[in-house]
């Protein structure tokens, strides 16, 4: 009986000398990170700059994988089926949370399926008047839309996006009865602010930039916590008179449930170390973004939240979902 004790003492002894030696061998192969959105937006090329990174500091290739699709249910399904050993991993955005709470029935869990590791970048959505439009200040953006009524409409691109659910966010707290209409594209929904068609539009600094810095367009209020750093003088909502109008957008990166904690811990450290270096802050505000990382537990606070705030914002404008 002693022998056999023994023996099994050093079977778990040698299982756990095993599982660190291979923490902290890690990693020793190519990582994979997938992405639900296809090359050229926001999400993808941050994730690139920060894959290049990584690359630098491991010693191993990461490399960005596209696999776009409603919902990113492609990219989920691509992580799931992988294993849990951080190897593949996922790129999450508040997108993420907003496909939760639209789909009736989304094919994987983003709580249950994943373990969250670290944010990213974040960003904010702003809202937009036409350049030379006598709206100056949020609180003229509301007094209109009220002395409109019916007649006042509120541009954004397609249904579902973050940029929607702000603006039907933006109409519940503001108490306007005008229309959110959606638009296929964020050019046609710039077209349509520069003709008149809405009086204000919702979109993110890095889709309509040009139309912004020469002054085509005019952000008067962004959504996020705090002034964005690259539009320094624009107010924020709270700031403007409307404390509960915050929309704070993120990028973030998940691993399959099942990866070691060590793993994870490891990939965090590794990512923290990426979205603090000077370079990457300055890259990532070119784009429109901040540069910003969290702890896993962070991150999955933020992923509830997110879930539980979307969830309310498509009951209250009655969106049907999918």
């Amino acid at each position: 009986m002693a022998r056999i004790v023994a023996g099994l003492l050093a079977l778990f002894i040698g299982i756990a000398v095993a599982a660190e030696a291979g923490a902290q061998a890690f990693p020793n192969r190519p990582i994979r990170i997938v992405i639900g959105f296809g090359p050229g937006g926001l999400a993808d090329v941050t994730m690139r700059i920060v894959a290049q990174k990584l690359t630098d500091l491991t010693g191993q290739q990461v490399i960005v994988d596209n696999k776009p699709g409603a919902g990113g249910v492609l990219a989920a399904q691509t992580v799931t089926s992988a294993r849990p050993d951080g190897y593949t991993l996922l790129v999450f955005t508040n997108g993420t949370a907003i496909s939760k709470a639209l789909f009736k029935s989304l094919a994987f869990d983003p709580v249950a399926d994943f373990r969250p590791i670290s944010t990213v970048a974040y960003f904010d959505v702003l809202v937009l008047v036409k350049g030379d439009s006598p709206m100056r200040t949020l609180t003229e953006v509301v007094a209109a839309g009220k002395a409109k009524g019916g007649a006042y409409n509120m541009g954004t691109i397609n249904p579902g996006s973050t940029q929607n659910l702000t603006g039907e966010l933006f109409k519940a707290k503001a108490g306007l009865s005008g229309a959110v209409v959606p638009f296929r594209t964020t050019p046609d929904v710039l077209t349509a602010l520069l003709r008149g068609d809405i009086d204000v539009g919702f979109e993110t600094y890095t889709a309509l930039k040009a139309a912004i810095d020469v002054g085509q367009i005019r952000a008067v209020a962004g959504t996020g916590e705090a002034r964005s750093p690259v539009l320094p003088a624009v107010p924020t909502a709270k700031e403007a008179g409307m404390p509960d109008y915050v929309v704070v957008g993120w990028n973030a990166l998940v691993a399959p449930t099942g990866t070691p904690p060590e793993v994870i811990e490891i990939l965090h450290k590794h990512i923290r170390t990426v979205v603090e270096m000077p370079d990457v802050k300055q890259r990532f505000l070119d784009l429109g973004s901040e540069a910003g990382s969290s702890t896993p537990d962070q991150l999955g606070d933020r992923l509830k939240a997110d879930i539980a705030k979307w969830n309310g914002v498509i009951d209250q404008a009655g969106i049907e979902r999918q």
